[in-house]
């Protein structure tokens, strides 16, 4: 079974700004979604690694590492997929988060976040707990920080 889910949240910064924040691994200091979120390999671009370890009781699982299979600057649009653990323990072939920066003007844009994943048909019953809730979480933490620390502000 293939699904996918996405939200937008506007956010009143350039789009650069935005990207500024999303195309690097600052991203993940700013979150509070995660435990702990660890750099297992990379600087931040393609073929970076990281470890994500969620709350207590958040989600069936306690964590997953995920890879950063795409990094464009010029389109503001980064990938990452689950490599281990967390939905690949659930019968899921692929899960892939996306996150897209769009301008909507000078000064604003919108951060639009996409999952899209693929589980075994023994295991279908399984795509209920994916959420698009966390990304939610990540793009408002995400912008409170941008309003609270671009220089257009």
């Amino acid at each position: 079974m293939h699904g996918t889910l996405s939200d937008g949240l506007e956010v009143n910064v350039p789009a650069h700004e935005a990207w500024a924040l999303y195309g690097t691994l600052k991203l993940t200091t700013v979150t509070h979604f995660f435990d702990k979120i660890e750099t297992i390999q990379g600087d931040g671009g393609v073929g970076t690694i990281l470890k994500l370890t969620l709350p207590a009781g958040a989600a069936v699982f306690d964590s997953y590492e995920e890879k950063y299979t795409k990094v464009d600057d010029a389109k503001m649009v980064k990938e990452a997929e689950v490599i281990s653990g967390g939905y690949l323990d659930l019968g899921f072939t692929l899960y892939r988060t996306r996150f897209d920066i769009i301008k909507t003007s000078k000064t604003s844009c919108i951060t639009k976040t996409t999952i899209e994943y693929d589980v075994n048909e023994e295991d279908v019953a399984n795509f209920t707990y994916v959420s698009i809730l966390p990304m939610i979480s990540i793009m408002k933490d995400a912008a409170t920080y941008l309003l609270a620390n671009t220089e257009s502000t």
